[in-house]
């Protein structure tokens, strides 16, 4: 617990720090069914394995999907000052490519919560992939096992910076790509749960220690033509990547422990 001297508010922060909320497009907006959506690997996977997601699924969720406008209330109620949300690539490319059916309803559910936001002087700010990849692209070439993923990807975000870039200043390419490599292709615990049988029994493919370098390379091609493509749409505002990041604290004071924490 923080007592109030360790305590601190708005005034300790520099002027145009952004207190705001965030989630992700799979994990709060439900909807399943509506819009409609395609599947992402998410979709397959928590069907696949339910012993590993808690028998549970995010078709219905929070249903953000249909009670957005309450929910921002309550970031307005609770003064905050962003919200970061994803846009799920399935819910605006149901089969995972422009050229396969561009979702009308898709592009303007995002238009009307963008448009709520900033009426509520929230400001929002965008997350191009939080690990929702299509179904559909996995079934053809494996996702971002593939670079084809590459090229479909910058699509999306083509897509996204036109219809949203003139409201939309803060914008996020990738949420945590370590995580999603690492979680859904060495490890196998996240979708679309690749790894091998010695890092996860479960697993029924993949190639741990392989496939998530091949599949981080692919990611960082994807973040680089989505910055190339952004300054097309979007000149002066902001494009990053979210990463994860961990502090680490030494075991101990000893010239070893300090000397494995710095490398």
């Amino acid at each position: 617990m923080y007592s109030k001297k360790n305590s601190f508010g708005r005034s300790d922060f520099p002027e145009g720090f952004l207190f705001g909320t965030a989630s992700s497009a799979y994990q709060y907006e439900g909807a399943r069914n509506e819009a409609p959506r395609g599947e992402s690997v998410w979709d397959t996977f928590v069907r696949k394995y339910p012993e590993r997601n808690c028998y549970s699924n995010a078709d219905q969720a929070i249903e953000f999907y249909n009670h957005y406008k309450d929910d921002i209330q309550r970031m307005k109620d609770i003064n905050m000052d962003a919200f970061r949300f994803s846009i799920s690539w399935p819910r605006i490319f149901p089969l995972g490519k422009k050229s396969k059916g561009v979702n009308k309803e898709g592009i303007q559910f995002y238009n009307d919560l963008i448009d709520e936001l900033l009426a509520n002087g929230i400001t929002p700010l965008a997350t191009l992939f939080h690990w929702d990849t299509p179904q559909a692209l996995e079934d053809e070439y494996s996702g971002f096992l593939s670079e084809e993923a590459v090229d479909d990807f910058k699509d999306f975000a083509a897509l996204c910076f036109e219809e949203f870039g003139d409201r939309v200043k803060l914008w996020v390419t990738l949420n945590e790509p370590w995580v999603y490599s690492i979680g859904g292709y060495d490890t196998g615990r996240k979708a679309p749960g690749r790894a091998s049988k010695y890092m996860n029994e479960a697993a029924v493919a993949g190639e741990s220690g392989l496939e998530v370098y091949t599949v981080s390379h692919n990611l960082l091609l994807a973040h680089a033509e989505a910055v190339e493509i952004y300054d097309v749409y979007c000149l002066d505002y902001s494009v990053k990547m979210a990463r994860s990041v961990s502090l680490i604290v030494p075991y101990g004071s000893s010239l070893m422990t300090r000397t494995a924490l710095k490398t």
